[in-house]
């Protein structure tokens, strides 16, 4: 009777401190999570914390990091030790208390030494198992609490996933059509009001407007990046929302400013436009991009590794890189998303004819901030508050005297000349 107290004893010692343990448990991996996003953060970001001599400051922010996973740790010892400690105590007390006990009832001669004997051997076989239990059941909470987050991350739902019996878009011809397309973030309201354009097939149209004004986001809706808070958008008469995100994605190609590279060799990062491309597919797709040269002066070609984010490459190389992935994938409608703001004269020059080639019998959409590389587009939509105020070529636009004219009259000084006269 008395051995067998150390069973509720354990028991209510496991339960107790185990879900505490848990707790803490998932609070030192989460603390791991913000550790480890701190530090890759800082080093993604070397440039600018030098370019700042930030270096403290993110020296001290580590810190922080630093003590909220150390405090969590020793929170963790702390219980572990109290549980270890309750139940070592609770077993050896009770063998003390058996071998105390055995011995008055042998002086009494209510027991027989071989009797006592016999009980203590018993006593310590039953401990031993005990003993791997509990030694179990202290980890338990460790491994608990990791599969747990694991299984967090599993059951996220992605906030855009196809919907129940949504088919396979065919291939066509690549028709765009907006009918009253509306979107808003939910932090910050409204943001599309009322979108309605038709864009035919192999037609560039280009957007344009103030910064903010939702240019970006109408592209986004496109490939199902968001979906539209309402209305449709329709490639070839389907609403995007009807169609598997897959073949929706695979008919659309995007080409952004910040161009993401991933750390392996060019070939690899021109091959993942698509996977099961041929030798002569990539050397082609180089050619059709104007990469040749550039690769040509690499070290190891088309095996070079660009780095983490391609930070072996310059922003032009890389440009033409993601231009070369997006030939190989041959999308039936092009998105180019500020593709070239941020390059230099000679480097954009270069770029736009790559992708004039790239958009040449593709619906393309465009967004620029630089008037000059769109006049040619064969239609401008003017985008502001998320409205669509005007829409025609670039010397209709012109003639009309509207909001497209003074966006091209102010990014070329003749607004501000204008001004300087009339005071």
């Amino acid at each position: 009777l008395i051995t067998a107290v150390i069973v509720p004893i354990g028991t209510w010692a496991t339960t107790h401190y185990g879900a505490r343990m848990t707790t803490t448990w998932r609070e030192i991996y989460g603390s791991i999570g913000d550790f480890n996003a701190r530090i890759e953060e800082n080093v993604g970001g070397i440039r600018v914390v030098k370019s700042f001599a930030n270096e403290g400051h993110e020296t001290a922010l580590f810190a922080v990091n630093n003590q909220g996973y150390r405090a969590r740790k020793l929170d963790a010892y702390r219980i572990m030790a109290f549980s270890q400690s309750l139940n070592y105590l609770s077993m050896r007390l009770t063998q003390i208390i058996v071998m105390v006990a055995g011995t008055w009832f042998v002086i009494s001669g209510d027991l027989s030494y071989g009797g006592f004997v016999g009980f203590l051997l018993l006593v310590n076989v039953f401990f031993r198992p005990v003993e791997k239990i509990a030694a179990v059941l202290e980890s338990y909470p460790k491994g608990i609490a990791g599969f747990r987050r694991y299984l967090e991350f599993l059951d996220t739902e992605p906030d855009i996933a196809d919907a129940p019996g949504a088919v396979p878009l065919p291939a066509g011809a690549g028709r765009v059509e907006f009918c009253g397309v509306e979107f808003g973030y939910p932090s910050r309201g409204s943001v599309l009001k009322g979108i309605d354009l038709s864009i035919r097939a192999g037609e560039t149209v280009a957007f344009v407007g103030p910064s903010g004004a939702g240019k970006t986001t109408i592209c986004s809706l496109v490939p199902r990046f968001y979906d539209v808070t309402s209305g449709a958008i329709l490639i070839d008469g389907m609403d995007v929302r009807e169609v598997t995100q897959d073949s929706l994605r695979r008919r659309v190609g995007v080409v952004s400013q910040d161009v993401f590279l991933f750390g392996g060799t060019v070939r690899e990062n021109i091959a993942y436009g698509r996977l099961d491309a041929s030798e002569v597919d990539i050397l082609r797709a180089v050619e059709r991009a104007h990469l040749g040269e550039t690769i040509a002066a690499l070290p190891q070609g088309l095996d070079t590794v660009v780095g983490e984010r391609g930070v072996k490459l310059s922003g032009g190389q890389k440009q033409r890189l993601s231009i070369a992935r997006m030939f190989l994938k041959n999308p039936d409608i092009l998105i180019l998303d500020e593709a070239t703001s941020a390059l230099d004269t000679e480097t954009e020059r270069m770029i736009q004819a790559s992708l004039q080639e790239l958009a040449e019998g593709r619906t393309t959409l465009v967004i620029a901030h630089r008037l000059s590389t769109i006049r040619h587009a064969d239609r401008i939509v003017v985008i502001s508050d998320g409205r669509l105020l005007e829409e025609g070529s670039h010397d209709e636009l012109m003639a009309r005297e509207g909001s497209y004219r003074r966006l091209v009259e102010a990014q070329h000084g003749i607004l501000n000349d204008e001004r300087q006269a009339a005071e």
